[in-house]
């Protein structure tokens, strides 16, 4: 498991610590305990700062292969139940990183909300080893809990607890418990949580007392392809440039196999989103992470405020928020999320290991979750509202290569029924002889398409009964200064490489706008800035 190439990484990743770490494994019998203590082992070898023990901890941890991570030898409140090997290894290593004194890259407001939490919360997340979206929550509730210590965590793999997740009746992951009770499961990300904390206590943006940023030249809303894309051009032009997104990557961040970004021959989402971060790393770009906007002030000036509950200042806006996996719309879909139905095949689809599921969608993202699901269920069947399917054809190809995919054409989804909080079957139409039928099935993995993610913006810009934002060929949009781009505007084909250049489009063009408009705005500010000044005062 722990390669000598993984432990030399290890090494060198440990080399910076400035406390001591301390695995503390709860003592017990297991079968996997054996390969969890050769695991723990291994790791702490490569550095004399990080420990391994054993202790009876009953009533502290779950069981014998549960172990907590202390800190000079304080209780850091994170725990992991199972071995975070695969997509949870980083996990690990984060943890152990960040409580030993590696700073967190989290935005100062997103640290203010967090460390003004009061009340004890107990977080537990449960995981599979091959979900890519799990990490990303595990490793935010650790860095939640190296901030606050009213807060601990635990990761616990679902497939060392069956019993539990049996109890729990949990089909899902990440599915999240906060003291005891469900708190977030499915699609869910860092900035959710976030959100749903603040929620649970409104005052905590209250106590937000970030320092206010300068008048910004440009603010970009979104952190896919279009918005990384127009934070780099920006930044090359030597402006003030901040963005603002609820996770580096977007949407592209669930994707897994992409082979048509033109000079990569291959990668795969997280690969793509880190390479994005990477890149605007590179310039001085202002990213406030985790965050959303709540609100968008028209005027010459835009002010945009964040859920945080600080506010942006800023010349120009270039919108680039990208779209969201569209809902089928039909009775028993939103019931039975976590329970049968799911819109991430790569995450959810262990969960149905050896039954019979349905994909809805006969795109690319729909064929490519039918092959994905095809090696771990019994059968997949595919249901496509058109006389043809939509996706390319050597996706086409594969899909009717495969035994255990059948493809249902010409149909329309009309409902998901369930027996016992479980789905057990799917109710549709053929279109051409309205003929109602039913398939029986344990589950229903929904892929047919996107909506943009514009609702936020109100009556800011034009858009379209659909939601996308109306641009012109330089992602102008129908307000003055703010600009447009990616998938959640009029532009044809939402693809990766089309958002990056439509990203470059906005930025190019919002410079051309301040190239006559930026003395005027900046004046503008200042004098509007001076007089609430002197009315304060």
């Amino acid at each position: 498991m722990l390669t000598n190439d993984i432990l030399q990484a290890v090494k060198s990743y440990t080399q910076s610590m400035q406390n001591k770490v301390t695995f503390v494994l709860q003592t017990g019998v297991h079968s996997k305990r054996p390969e969890l203590i050769n695991f723990l082992s291994g790791i702490a070898e490569v550095s004399d700062n990080i420990q391994f023990e054993e202790r009876d901890m009953a009533g502290v941890l779950r069981s014998p292969v549960s172990f907590l991570i202390e800190a000079d030898n304080i209780d850091t409140g994170i725990r992991f139940s199972g071995i975070p090997s695969g997509h949870e290894f980083n996990s690990l290593i984060l943890a152990i990183l960040h409580v030993s004194g590696t700073a967190l890259k989290l935005d100062d407001s997103v640290k203010n909300i967090i460390t003004g939490v009061q009340e004890e919360l107990k977080f537990e997340v449960f995981i599979s080893l091959s979900c890519h979206n799990c990490p990303d929550v595990v490793q935010s509730l650790n860095q939640f809990a190296v901030l606050n210590t009213n807060i601990s965590t635990e990761m616990i793999d679902g497939g060392f607890y069956p019993d539990l997740i049996k109890e729990r009746d949990i089909q899902g992951v990440p599915s999240v418990y906060l003291n005891g009770e469900l708190f977030a499961n499915g699609k869910v990300d860092t900035a959710q949580l976030i959100d749903k904390l603040m929620q649970r206590a409104p005052n905590l943006s209250q106590t937000n007392k970030s320092e206010m940023l300068p008048l910004q030249d440009v603010t970009i809303i979104g952190g896919g392809p279009a918005g990384v894309s127009a934070a780099i051009y920006s930044a090359r032009k030597g402006l003030k440039v901040t963005l603002i997104t609820d996770r580096v990557g977007g949407q592209v961040k669930d994707t897994m196999d992409i082979e048509n970004l033109i000079s990569v021959t291959k990668t795969t989402g997280p690969e793509l989103s880190g390479a994005l971060q990477s890149h605007m790393n590179e310039y001085d770009i202002t990213i406030k992470e985790y965050l959303k906007v709540t609100d968008v002030k028209q005027g010459d000036i835009k002010v945009i405020t964040l859920s945080s509950g600080e506010q942006v200042y800023s010349k120009t806006l270039i919108i680039a928020t990208g779209a969201k996996w569209r809902e089928l719309g039909v009775p028993g879909e939103k019931e039975n999320i976590g329970n049968g139905v799911a819109y991430c095949p790569h995450c959810d689809g262990p969960f149905f290991k050896g039954k019979d599921v349905a994909v809805i969608g006969g795109g690319n993202s729909g064929i490519e979750a039918a092959l994905d699901l095809a090696g771990i269920v019994k059968s997949v069947a595919v249901f496509e509202f058109m006389p043809e399917l939509k996706a390319d054809q050597v996706l086409v190809n594969k899909a009717y290569s495969k035994d255990n995919i059948s493809i249902y054409k010409n149909v329309i989804t009309k409902e998901i029924k369930a027996k016992n909080g479980k789905v057990n079957a799917i109710e549709y139409v053929d279109r051409a002889t309205e003929e109602v039928q039913s398939l029986n099935l344990e589950g229903v993995f929904v892929q047919i398409g996107l909506v943009p993610n514009s609702s936020f913006l109100g009556d800011l810009v034009e858009r379209t009964r659909f939601g996308e934002i109306v641009i012109n060929e330089k992602c102008q949009t129908s307000e003055n200064g703010v600009f447009a781009c990616g998938d959640v505007t009029t532009v044809p084909y939402k693809q990766i490489v089309i958002s990056m250049g439509e990203g470059a489009k906005a930025s190019l063009s919002s410079f051309e706008y301040l190239l006559t408009e930026s003395d005027r705005l900046e004046a503008l500010f200042n004098e509007e800035n001076s007089e609430s000044t002197a009315i304060a005062s």
